[in-house]
This record gives structure tokens, sequence and C-alpha cells, in this order.
């Protein structure tokens, strides 16, 4: 296999256009990239990046619980290695650890990192607009700035995003969870700790020891010119919610003051790139930014300021996979664990404390889904159904029948499912969440005009609308053709005396379809493609929610993962290992080189009948009767 490794990969089957290097520059400026992509190749490659901690800590706790209690109460551990706790793991879990950073680094070895930057950059194309990247969800290094005893350890050490995490989720839980949890009433830092956001390219370029986030993007953006004068990572603390990110941090407040200074110091506008929620606090910033409630920069901002947006993998619309994690602390990460992982983890993490972790980041809460049953569906009907589908999709949270189980009664629509949810837990978590989200849908321009004075409806793109920018370019560019969870079968606990969740995924049940208690529907592995494509192939192209018409240009990536990868090389579309694909790369390169006009619409999913049948109208539909 080292040898299959190290053979030059290809780059992606697509034909683009570029002019030859003679060609003047009035027709470089009309020459188009055209990207023709196979269609999915069968691959028996199954690789689950760990999208939130209960994934993380499954890996972890597979093999390690038989013997955790014995090994914690061992004082000579207390300077414990990262060398020694490799020594003390299972040979298996180190194995498999071991087998995943060695494999990044022969794929590293494999082919040049900076081959999209060289290509490009023979092509005459250069650094032009500043740029600035804002993360995801789960990728951006949290460390800790406390002084107080129980943070003296760990001070400037990140207590997420590295070995230090591992480290103290195996010998030091307690404190870590003290950390890693927000204060429940205020949504901030609990007494004597501080967590903050690491900063810089380091922030964000790698997760864990070789397993790499965006540092693909910046080797290709160095190739062309790149450097930290005109490029940035606006990294932010994930956990917030949005009002508190500037709350504490002013976060909002130093983005806008970098993008400023970008404009003045290069002399042209910048580009922003956001990726997964990243996408969402860039639509949130848009309006906190002109606002009298936030930034004051008035409704021209945006169109003076911003070139361009790249909407990688965004989540406008949530993601479902969110309220099972913190209504159980499940997903399906965790409910298909084998029966020894799953042991493990609940003996190491049990639900009941994942779900009162993910509570207490209401930053996650801000990826439940939006626009209700006129998005999701409801028990007979959804969008995205497919033909001969025995049950729809919009039935979100089903419950066996003829099972002596009594609560809840019926099955669960989206608006059922966030219901029970706030019903179902602590007056704290829901008050946080309602007080700075809203998931709703507004149905009339004046409805939307109106929302634009309401900060809880600024994350929502179906109440709220795009900044007043007619010169501003978004280009969302998602993967599609991987299996995306999109609703569950759950039940009653065993005991519920037992526990404080009401409910768990009913994950004995595998039957059709339903796969421990899961059912997959379309996505890039972790947002739903209703998600990722709605706004962009429908919703901006409503006069209410684009009222400038600011132009949208889709490209759609097929996953097409290599079977000996780890990460699904050079044209996955996975949600996260999409950030090191050529042709993503490629794309983010020609917008910041001011060339974004030669990409063109690509979509091979079905998103566009999707998004034609969502009960959300435009204004002369709705005054024709169609609602």
């Amino acid at each position: 296999m080292a040898t299959t490794l190290r053979r030059r990969l290809p780059p992606d089957n697509r034909h683009v256009e570029v002019p030859h290097r003679e060609d003047s520059a009035a027709e470089q400026s009309t020459s188009h990239v055209h990207i023709v992509e196979r269609g999915p190749r069968k691959s028996k490659r199954r690789f689950t990046f760990i999208f939130l901690l209960g994934g993380l800590c499954g890996l972890l706790a597979a093999g390690f619980m038989a013997s955790s209690n014995d090994l914690l109460e061992f004082p000579e551990f207390g300077e414990l290695s990262v060398d020694s706790l490799l020594d003390v793991l299972p040979a298996g879990l180190v194995k498999d650890v071991k087998d995943l950073v060695q494999g990044e680094r022969d794929i590293t070895d494999a082919y040049d990192s900076f081959s999209v930057g060289l290509k490009v950059r023979a092509e005459g194309l250069d650094a032009h607009h500043p740029i600035v990247m804002v993360p995801g969800v789960i990728s951006t290094g949290l460390e800790s700035w406390g002084t107080a005893n129980i943070s003296r350890p760990y001070f400037r050490k990140r207590l997420w995003g590295s070995w230090t995490m591992m480290k103290a989720l195996v010998l030091d839980k307690e404190n870590w969870k003290q950390h890693i949890m927000l204060d429940r009433q205020t949504g901030l830092d609990p007494p004597l700790v501080k967590l903050r956001s690491a900063q810089g390219f380091d922030a964000t370029d790698f997760f864990i020891t070789g397993y790499w986030i965006w540092n693909k993007i910046f080797e290709n953006l160095a190739t062309i010119g790149y450097d930290p004068t005109t490029s940035y990572t606006a990294a932010y603390d994930w956990r917030l919610s949005y009002p508190n990110l500037e709350i504490r941090d002013r976060y909002f407040t130093r983005l806008k003051s970098h993008i400023e200074t970008a404009l003045v110091s290069e002399g042209r506008k910048v580009v922003l790139a956001s990726h997964s929620m990243g996408s969402q606090v860039v639509f949130y910033f848009f309006h906190w930014v002109q606002s009298d409630l936030g930034g004051r920069g008035g409704q021209d901002w945006v169109e003076t300021h911003i070139e361009s947006w790249i909407n990688i993998s965004g989540c406008m619309l949530g993601a479902v996979k969110d309220v099972t994690a913190v209504l159980s602390g499940e997903m399906r990460d965790t409910a298909q664990l084998n029966a020894a992982a799953i042991y493990g983890l609940e003996k190491f993490l049990s639900k009941e404390e994942r779900a009162e972790l993910f509570r207490a980041m209401p930053g996650i809460s801000s990826m439940l889904p939006m626009g209700g049953n006129a998005v999701w569906g409801d028990l007979n009907w959804a969008p995205d159904d497919q033909p001969g589908q025995n049950m729809s999709y919009g039935s979100f949270l089903n419950f066996r029948a003829g099972a002596n189980w009594t609560t809840p009664a019926t099955n669960l629509t989206i608006d059922d499912s966030l219901e029970f949810l706030f019903n179902s837990t602590e007056d704290w978590y829901h008050n946080q969440v309602k007080k700075a989200y809203s998931h709703g849908v507004a149905h009339t321009k004046a409805e939307v005009e109106a929302n634009e004075n309401d900060p809880s409806k600024w994350i929502n793109p179906l109440e709220t609308r795009l900044p007043l920018a007619p010169s501003l370019k978004i280009y969302c560019f998602y993967g599609v053709g991987k299996p995306t969870e999109r609703s569950y079968y759950y039940r009653p606990p065993d005991q519920p005396s037992a526990t404080s969740l009401k409910v768990m995924i009913d994950v004995g049940f595998t039957e059709g379809k339903v796969d421990h208690g899961v059912i997959m529907g379309e996505g890039d592995g972790t947002v739903n493609l209703l998600s990722s494509g709605y706004m962009c192939n429908k919703g901006w192209h409503m006069k209410r929610y684009n009222p400038a018409g600011t132009q949208v240009t889709v490209v759609e990536m097929q996953h097409e993962p290599e079977r000996f990868n780890p990460r699904g090389g050079p044209k996955t579309a996975d949600h996260v290992d999409i950030l090191g694909r050529e042709t993503l790369n490629e794309m983010i390169l020609r917008v910041a080189a001011g060339k974004g006009d030669t990409i063109r619409d690509h979509v091979v999913s079905n998103i566009r009948d999707y998004a034609a049948k969502v009960k959300v109208y435009d204004d002369e539909e709705a005054a024709d009767g169609s609602s």
C-alpha cells in the first residue's frame, strides 16, 4: 500500500477552461471554470469524523474503560506524558490512533500539498483580495488562561483540540468538565475558570497532531502569495452563544476592525471564507455590523468592505443531529458503536453527561434546525422524501408501537421535537437558546424588515435578509452524496427514575432503512442537504431574502473517497475533509485572486426539486394563494 500511496494523485476529473498566458486581460476576464465530475465511485471505505464530543470519547473509551478506575487511583500517573498515556492504553486502540496519524503522514508524502496553488500560480493568479477565514464548530482549539488552583496545571494548554485534552479526559475528567462547560445561568465563564479560543493560524490548522483541518487551504493560499499580512483566521469560542461572543470576547467588534484595517492597508475589499457553523457566524455578523444595535456600520458597510463570501458546507438551516445531541447526548456516531464501545463510553462519559455538556455550550444549539415543518416536513410529507419511501422524513422522532411505551404518545415532527426538547430540559437551557436564537419563517417582506431590529433573528436566513450589497458575491460550495442522519427512532429509558433523560435513541431497532435507530438521508455526512443547499438554490432567489439581488453561485461536489485514504483523498466531500479537496481549494484561490467570476453553477443533487417543494413561498406566490 505504501507504494500506491506514494504515487502522485491525479487532480479531480474535471475540465477547466483557462486562457493561454498570451491572452489579453479582456479575454481572461471572460474565461470560465466548468467543473465536470463523474458519478460516485463505489467504495467500502467507512471513516466517520468525530463531529461532537460523544464520538471522540467513544474512540477513546472503546477499549480503555475496563481498567480506567484502577489507573486513576495510581498517583504516579500525575505527570503522565503523551508517551506514557499511549503505554497504558490497550494495544488495539494505540494501533488505531497510530494508524490514523501515520496515514495522514503517508498522504502528506504521497502528493504535493501545494499542487493546487502551483497550478493556479502558473496561470498567472496571485494574492489579490485580503482573505479572512472563519472556522466551524469543534475545529478551533480552546486553551486555559485561568490562574486559580484548578487551572494552573493547564495554563495556556489546550483543553480542546490537543493531546492535553485527551490526558485531562482520562485522568482529570471532572476538572476538565468544569473547564469546558459554561456557566448555566449566564452562558459565560464559570467561577475560577477562563477558557479562550486559540488565535492565529495555529488555532485551526490541525485538530490534534496529524489531523489537519484548514492546513491544506493555508498551504495553497501561501503558494500564490498570501501570508499573515493578507490573510487572517478569525477563530472564536464556539461554545458561546452569538450574543455572548460579543459580550465576553468582543469578537464581532474585532472582526469588523480587522476587515476595515485590511481594506485600508491593501486597498481592496475583503473575501470572507467560512466553514460549517462559521457560515452562520458570518451571516449573524452581516446583521450585527450594520445595525445600530450592534456595530453601527450602516446599511452600506458590507457593500463597502466585503468583495465575496465563500460559504463552505454552511449549515444555514441547522443540522438535525444537533437535536439528538442536546436531547439525549447521542447521534449516529454513538448509536452505531459496537457493544464494547457503548459499554466503555457509558462508563466513562454517560448519555446524561454528554447531554449536559452539549447543553452547557449554547453555541452548539445555534445549529438546531430552522424553518420548522415548512422546511423539514410533517408526519406524512417532507420535500426530500424519495419515491416508494414507506415513512416520511418529516416524522423526525419516531416511537415503535406496541412496545408498552407511553411517552411521547405520537411521533414528532421537527416543530414538535423542538417543543419536546425545551419542555424536557432545564429552564436555564431553553431560556438561553430562546433568547439567542429563532427557528421560524418570515413569510412577508414586512416581517423580514422588522426582524432586522431583533438580534435573536439574525442567525436565521428564513427570518432575515442578506445585506443591501448588490456587488457582493456569494459562493456556496458544499458536498453531497454521503449518507447523513435525517430522522430517528427513540424510546423511553428502561429505568426512568435512574436517569434525567426523558428518551434515548432506540439503538436496538434495526430494520429496513433503520440502522440502530437512525434513518439516513442526503448531505455531506454531517449537514443535511436541505440545510446546506436550500438558501443557496432557492431562498436567496426570493426578493424579500435578497432585496439587493446579490449574486449567488452554487457548486456541489460529489463524495468520491479513495479506498485507502483515511481522509478520503482529493475528491472527498465529507463535511470536514472537504477542506482538503483539490476542487474546493482551487475555487477558493480563484475567488481570492479576483477570478471568482470564472466559476459557474454546478448542481448534481436533487436540491432544486426539493427546494421547490419546501413550503416557503415568495411574496408573489403567497399573493396567488400558494401558501
